[in-house]
């Protein structure tokens, strides 16, 4: 009787293993989202990121994020020098000139010209919900998302990165 009772015992625990090791539907579905974004020539990667501090907040808030990055391609070393770098995040502080509500400044703020911010606050409508921050830099703009929207949240990211590269802030 003992016998059959370990046996079982030890079946039980080969099939938990198994089962802890399969991925889940969420799982299945980033990794899913994560190869469109390759095919795209999206890089992704897991980074952590701290928001300016939110107005009426004693702290700022600090996620974990997807980064959605597109490279920058083709720019001479004096293209990439001129290209100033900035970093706003979808939350509401006082440093959110020129930006559309519910946006703000965690970089660069005055940097851009009013054209350039105008192209910037049409791009940020295009950008899924849970997108938390965007940042352009000299190598390349990215997307920080909760990958919430599937692949075609995705395309939206991408078209947007794409857009702000090609006009070259």
């Amino acid at each position: 009787m003992w016998t059959w009772g370990i046996i079982v015992l030890i079946m039980l625990s080969l099939i938990g293993s198994m089962m802890w090791a399969m991925p889940t539907p969420r799982e299945k579905a980033q990794a899913l989202v994560r190869s469109k974004a390759r095919t795209l020539g999206l890089q992704v990667q897991m980074v952590r990121l701290a928001a300016p501090r939110a107005t009426g907040e004693a702290e700022a808030e600090e996620y974990e994020r997807a980064a959605y990055r597109h490279l920058r391609h083709g720019l001479s070393a004096a293209q990439r020098d001129r290209l100033q770098p900035w970093q706003l995040f979808r939350l509401e502080s006082l440093a959110n000139e020129g930006l559309p509500a519910g946006w703000s400044w965690k970089q660069g703020e005055r940097m851009l010209s009013r054209e350039q911010l105008d192209m910037l606050a049409e791009a940020l409508s295009g950008l899924p919900e849970d997108v938390v921050a965007l940042e352009s830099t000299s190598l390349y703009v990215t997307a920080f998302w909760g990958e919430r929207g599937g692949v075609e949240g995705v395309e939206k990211i991408q078209a947007v990165l794409r857009k702000i590269a090609d006009q070259g802030f």
